[in-house]
């Protein structure tokens, strides 16, 4: 089994950070590719942030490039999102994502429990 976990959600106020994290657990062989989506209320969820695991390319949303900042620790199995000059409209529950290959053999994408971001105006 593979968990994923995240944390570093909470209440901030608008122009305020926050750094996400998200560790993944279990029988983890290796990891591809790890993102992060966010869902608000109503709305469908959408794509915040992707990471290669190689080169560490990464792919934003228009609505938060030059904003946010994801990274990776593989040492750590472990996806960050540094979000900086928060708005409102980047209140949701924010979700990890993994491609992971485990240690039976198969591969999957995992999905954590998400965690709240609040952005008060």
């Amino acid at each position: 089994q593979v968990q994923l976990v995240e944390s570093g959600g909470g209440l901030v106020q608008a122009g305020g950070s926050l750094r996400l994290s998200c560790a993944a657990s279990g029988s983890v062989f290796s990891i591809n590719a790890m993102g992060w989506y966010r869902q608000a209320p109503g709305k469908r969820r959408e794509l915040v942030a992707t990471i290669t695991r190689g080169l560490g390319t990464t792919v934003y949303a228009d609505s938060v490039k030059g904003r946010f900042t994801i990274s990776r620790d593989n040492a750590k199995n472990t996806v960050y999102l540094q979000m900086n000059s928060l708005k409102p409209e980047d209140t949701g529950v924010y979700y990890c994502t993994a491609g992971v290959a485990g240690t039976n053999g198969t591969y999957n994408d995992y999905w954590g429990q998400g965690t709240q971001v609040t952005v008060s105006s």
